[in-house]
């Protein structure tokens, strides 16, 4: 199935066609009057440039009309071979059809809205016939199966003609698309961003990322450049000031010849309010007893990490290099 973005819209269209992989470009006056697009003629030759195959619009009252304006437009310097000429199916349209394929032009019969204008498409050669689908919906018609029947129409008859799911309106759409058979589709550009996302593909993707990384990043690699360090002799209220310049909610405590002596958290705080009340402020780092601290070596890769914060049930451990603090590993930076 062909896949086409239907756009107006400059940076929408070098956006999507980053890709790589999109067969072309449909787009409209009114689009184009939407962007505030008033040259036309250079917009096309633009695009041109831009896309594989352009779509665009060739109007005129009569057949000869549309197959003048095919033409002028192509003397801008359009290549016949990439470029589709859209016409509105009339009684004229497609008779304009069938004058632009017999000189080897490429036309695509739109505005279709029931099966007979399809036919009538189809029998004047049209390369592709494009029923509206939102538009008909909006109206309360069947329009999925107007776009089976069409589908059905050409392989049936063995007609040369691709049948284009256009006016799009969400991801559902394109499924629908693909489930009908139709040979080709155009979608805005902000419904074939969604065309790939999916809850459980990102959550699976978040969880190899992480996964990789405990496997190849060091502990040392994973902390930041703070290391929430003080000495013993520290009171404890410029303990409390230091762990929110830190922004951290536990500091590393050591002893003057910068041993680690332990570990000082928020919850060590809270605990000594409530067990000793508000003059547990005025002593010192030193006054208090610590266990030993949960410390990992920073060469270690975070997978080691990762078993020890599972293991203790810990938020924070301490990095060391040949026993010295050099910072702290915090759980959530498992998964920077």
């Amino acid at each position: 199935m062909e896949l086409y973005l239907d756009s107006a819209n400059l940076k929408e269209i070098e956006e999507g066609f980053k890709l790589g992989f999109l067969n072309g470009l449909t787009t409209t006056p009114t689009f184009m009057q939407k962007e505030g697009i008033t040259d036309i003629d250079g917009t096309i030759v633009k695009l041109s440039k831009i896309v594989p195959v352009l779509q665009i619009e060739a109007l005129g009252d009569s057949a000869e009309e549309v197959l003048a304006e095919a033409e002028r437009q192509l003397a801008l310097g359009l290549d016949p071979t990439k470029t589709v000429f859209k016409i509105p199916v009339s009684l004229e349209g497609v008779r304009a059809c069938k004058l632009l394929r017999d000189k080897g032009y490429l036309v695509n019969v739109h505005l279709v809205y029931t099966l007979q204008q399809a036919y009538m498409a189809m029998q004047a050669g049209a390369t592709y016939v494009c029923p509206l689908v939102g538009r008909l919906q909006d109206q309360g018609h069947d329009a999925l199966a107007l776009v089976e029947q069409c589908v059905d129409a050409v392989e049936l008859y063995g007609y040369d003609t691709k049948i284009m799911f256009s006016s799009v309106r969400h991801a559902e759409h394109v499924r629908n698309a693909i489930n009908i058979g139709v040979h080709t589709i155009t979608v805005p550009l902000k419904i074939l961003k969604q065309l790939t996302e999916n809850n459980f593909t990102t959550l699976g993707t978040e969880q190899f990322i992480t996964d990789t990384r405990l496997m190849m990043v060091k502990v040392k690699e994973a902390i930041n450049n703070i290391n929430p360090i003080v000495s013993e002799d520290t009171n404890i209220t410029d303990a409390i000031i230091k762990m929110t310049e830190f922004n951290f909610g536990a500091i590393t405590v050591v002893t003057n010849s910068g041993d680690i002596k332990g570990v000082f958290t928020d919850g060590s705080l809270r605990k000594l309010l409530m067990e000793k009340g508000r003059d547990i402020l005025n002593k010192k780092l030193s006054d208090l007893e610590f266990k030993n601290p949960i410390t990992i070596d920073g060469n270690l890769l975070l997978n080691e990490a990762n078993s020890l914060f599972k293991k203790t049930s810990v938020d924070t451990i301490v990095v060391t290099i040949k026993g010295k603090p050099i910072g702290m590993l915090d759980i959530q930076d498992l998964k920077s």
